[in-house]
């Protein structure tokens, strides 16, 4: 059977309880089921391999203790156990326990995770469809992301499953140009499921032997990431322990920004994020940065962050909408600082369609070294491939289509020198930035102006056209009146 065909199974069976109320519920409901499952397939390789191996909490919580007998306790007396027991005890743990910090993962994953089933016996059916899968199996470790991304693109009606799913070949793309080495420490302050930093750990276990004793334990310590949300926190928990990370510790559960940005003594050597856009932030976030930077908008207060924790010498790629390009006020001071204290070298233009079904938001990639200023800023924007319109479900980006970007990179340490201005890239003079007040949205000089003939689109813009005229005309009149006064 198919990781497919078992999760749409759970699924069916979860949407005949009672208790379970929509597709974020069940996404919650299975993702802490699949965090215990998962954590007790590795406890039962480290007890193989550890001489004086610990349970990392008592052995009657243990997922093989109670769920992976087939013909376990079920109806009431599962549920009883399950809300009387399981969860009180592991949200109340005391890690480490007898020194297996593991126990202080399981404690961080369940600290907000909740039973929503009400049926004990449809409960016992989940939990024997999703025995079906064998974690301990590498092939079937490895199938981990494609469950949660599934889960994910099945989520449209949640509403908020966009907040923290970048797609793969954003992620793959971003850790390719950053290139993080062993032993740099590399954060994701808005991590979601893990998407970048399980890229991080593919890409250093390719270019390291990860067999080597002293390798494994460096890589151990260089992954760091923190989730606002419990449901995606407890996701990347889950994708750093298939991915190797044992004591995956430094994925914290908590708001980045609900911290003064002064008092920051953490520093990173890679930063590669794609934080939230488009939302504001609680009463308040907003005092814990400078005065003269300070507003509740997410993309802006996290760009601001990224600069600060960055090390000097430290390499950054953050996804940002079109509207931080172009956005003035706030925004022209935090790009006006990023360009003076970074060098923004490269800024990939995504198109359309790239983040769908979750928002059609146009989206960038800044890419910046901290330490030197900027001189010039490097555009490309990636194209669609030949036949394709738009990118939806059914037809992604794909990593394959960033060839070209990759073929045309070149080096930093010779100041890209090899990089040439083609149909698809262009290079600013940072005074040219400067003199357009810091907008850095840059429209391609080698593309021909389109001319549209969609009425829709046609319509919207005369739309968008008139109310701009009638705010010039009301600002003219306030002028016009302001004059006769005096």
């Amino acid at each position: 059977m198919t990781i497919s065909t078992v999760i749409k199974a759970i699924q069916d069976i979860m949407r005949k309880d009672a208790g379970v109320d929509g597709d974020a519920q069940r996404l919650g409901q299975m993702s802490w089921l699949l965090f215990l499952k998962i954590f007790d397939a590795q406890e039962e390789e480290l007890e193989f391999e550890q001489d004086d191996y610990m349970a990392p909490f008592p052995e009657e919580l243990m997922w093989r203790e109670w769920a992976a007998d087939p013909e376990g306790i079920t109806g009431d007396e599962l549920l009883d156990f399950i809300n009387n027991k399981l969860f009180p005890q592991l949200k109340e743990l005391h890690a480490p326990v007898k020194g297996n910090p593991r126990g202080f993962v399981a404690k961080e994953a369940f600290s907000d995770a909740f039973n929503y089933m009400k049926n004990g016996t449809l409960l016992r059916q989940v939990i024997n469809k999703l025995n079906e899968v064998d974690f301990t199996k590498s092939e079937e470790r490895h199938l981990f992301g494609d469950i949660y991304e599934q889960i994910l693109k099945d989520l449209q009606s949640a509403g908020n499953a966009g907040e923290f799913y970048t797609p793969r070949a954003v992620t793959q793309f971003i850790v390719d140009r950053v290139n993080p080495k062993l032993g740099e420490q590399i954060f994701d302050p808005a991590c979601g499921t893990g998407g970048f930093l399980a890229c991080s750990v593919d890409h250093l276990k390719a270019n390291n032997n990860i067999k080597d004793s002293k390798v494994y334990d460096i890589l151990q310590k260089q992954i760091h990431g923190v989730e606002k949300k419990q449901l995606p926190h407890l996701l990347c928990t889950t994708n750093m322990m298939l991915h190797g990370i044992e004591v995956p510790v430094r994925i914290k559960h908590g708001n980045t920004l609900n911290k003064a940005l002064s008092s920051w003594d953490d520093e990173y050597d890679v930063i590669i994020t794609n934080p939230p856009f488009g939302g504001t932030e609680e009463d308040g976030i907003e005092k814990n940065f400078p005065s003269e930077f300070r507003t509740r908008e997410t993309a802006d207060l996290f760009l601001q962050l990224i600069v600060e924790v960055l090390k000097d010498g430290g390499r950054a790629a953050v996804v940002l909408p079109d509207g931080t390009l172009f956005g003035e006020g706030v925004k022209t001071k935090i790009k006006k600082m990023l360009v003076e204290e970074c060098n923004l070298h490269t800024i990939v233009r995504l198109p359309n369609g790239v983040f769908n079904p979750y928002t059609g938001i146009k989206t960038n990639i800044l890419f910046f070294t901290k330490g030197q200023p900027t001189k010039e800023i490097w555009y490309y924007e990636h194209p669609y491939p030949k036949g394709v319109k738009n990118y939806n479900k059914t037809k992604p980006m794909t990593f394959k289509e960033i060839k070209a970007e990759q073929q045309w990179w070149g080096k930093e340490s010779d100041g890209f020198k090899s990089r040439k201005e083609n149909q698809h890239a262009w290079k600013v003079d940072i005074k040219d930035i400067i003199a357009k007040d810091y907008n850095l949205d840059i429209k391609n000089p080698y593309e021909a102006e389109q001319v549209v003939h969609d009425p829709k689109q046609l319509l919207a813009e005369y739309g968008q056209q008139q109310k701009e005229i009638q705010k010039l005309r009301d600002q003219l009149k306030d002028i016009l009146n302001d004059a006769l006064k005096h």
